[in-house]
């Protein structure tokens, strides 16, 4: 990909007069202002150094030259006491333009420094505009990873989106070390990542046909030999059950240890990711009870009324103070009036293992209150709701429940937007 034209030099560059705003004074020197990490500016090219203020706000107001070689004066200007308002005002270059273009530099230089030698011809595929949409999504990765998501991206033509995926699967793989199916997939290699990440979706899926369509995905990215025979067994075992077939749940998966098997739960268990909600194209609006409001409270909670869809209108029977947003999955759509979410403080009560000590919530259906042996409930215990497995209620003789579990929603993993040190290594 060829970059664009190369640009009048600045230093005859005819521009509009404009007032030039002023920098703030600095800060006393006496006071320790309180300063996140930044990563080490880049330095300054050598063409912009004997610029004056006017010219570089020339140079940054009508794009003159690259964008990762006019970046490093936005990070001039910031160290001279200008704000990123005061920045746009004078330049037109938004506040988060300024961030992405800034970040996105750092991530060009640090595969500049690769120790591998990241190829010249391949970087300069991210010299066009949109250059910086990339880069950016590979801050959250060390160097190596940077080197290896960035070649996968040029290789796979991936657009920002894309390239937001594949790196939070190359930074989540490491963290999933004793998941089922984990050993077949390589590490350092982009695609097992990215697919691997599929693959545990696909776990986490309500409807068959969801299942099938995230291991579809996985086999398109998968790239070693093991890791393509594990998402196809996991994808015949999957249309089997799709079709209706009885799949014994070891069927297909010879690498899944029993034990494992015995204590997966009975409802999906799904870990949101970040912006999930904000690009459902459906959503549910549901009451919340906490765990030490008791039974009552959740009877109480208000039941769905009316929908009106056209105008995004819900109405309830009564008021209430909390509320969540869950994506609009199907088995939860479909019982939406009863459906209520009970917040646990740690996901470790629930009648599973669970090594992880988070805040989860318990979607369920008020009007399935009847207990099977294989459901999962929630019930009263003492004035407070815990979940419990129908075999354990059937035993002690409860015949019914305050609610049926329907889903259990773990929060999306944090992910640090700052750089850290030992990633510029």
């Amino acid at each position: 990909m060829s970059g664009p034209t190369p640009p009048r030099h600045p230093y005859h560059h005819h521009h509009r007069h404009h007032a030039l705003p002023l920098p703030p004074p600095p800060p006393p020197r006496l006071h320790h202002l309180y300063q996140p990490f930044h990563p080490p500016p880049s330095p300054l090219p050598d063409k912009y150094k004997d610029l004056d203020l006017g010219q570089r706000l020339a140079v940054l107001r009508d794009r003159l030259g690259l964008w990762h070689e006019y970046a490093p004066l936005i990070s001039a200007l910031s160290r001279e006491g200008f704000t990123p308002s005061s920045i746009e005002e004078a330049t037109g270059i938004s506040g988060v333009e300024q961030n992405r273009v800034v970040v996105a530099t750092q991530v060009r230089d640090s595969l500049v420094a690769d120790e591998g030698g990241f190829p010249a011809e391949l970087l300069r595929y991210f010299d066009s505009y949109g250059g910086p949409e990339l880069l950016y999504e590979l801050r959250f990765l060390n160097a190596r990873q940077r080197a290896d998501a960035a070649r996968h991206a040029i290789d796979r033509r991936l657009e920002p989106r894309g390239v937001r995926e594949l790196a939070r699967s190359m930074k989540d793989f490491p963290q999933r070390r004793g998941d089922d199916g984990w050993e077949a997939f390589t590490r350092d290699n982009p695609g097992d990542c990215l697919a691997f990440a599929r693959f545990r979706q696909s776990r986490e899926a309500i409807d068959a046909e969801d299942s099938v369509a995230e291991l579809e995905r996985a086999l398109e990215v998968v790239d070693t030999e093991p890791a393509r025979a594990r998402v196809e067994a996991e994808l015949d075992r999957a249309r089997r059950k799709a079709a209706g077939e009885e799949v014994d749940d070891e069927d297909g998966a010879a690498n899944a240890a029993a034990a494992a098997a015995a204590s997966r739960p009975a409802v999906p268990v799904v870990r949101l990711m970040y912006g999930e909600v904000a690009e459902a194209t459906t959503v549910l609006l549901l009451p919340v009870v906490r765990e030490g409001d008791g039974g009552e409270a959740l009877a109480h909670a208000p039941r769905r009324t009316r929908t009106d869809a056209d105008l995004g209108m819900v109405e309830v029977d009564k008021g209430w103070t909390r509320w969540a947003v869950v994506p609009g999955w199907g088995p939860v759509a479909e019982v939406a009036g009863e459906a209520v979410v009970i917040e646990l403080a740690d996901g470790r009560t629930l009648p599973w293992r669970s090594a992880e000590a988070e805040r989860v919530l318990v979607v369920a259906n008020r009007g399935r209150r009847e207990v099977v042996e294989d459901g999962i409930y929630v019930v009263d215990r003492e004035g407070r709701l815990v979940v419990e497995k129908g075999r354990k209620l059937a035993a002690e003789g409860v015949g019914e429940a305050a609610a049926e579990v329907l889903v259990v929603v773990r929060p999306p993993r944090d992910e640090d937007d700052m750089i850290s040190d030992d990633e510029w290594d």
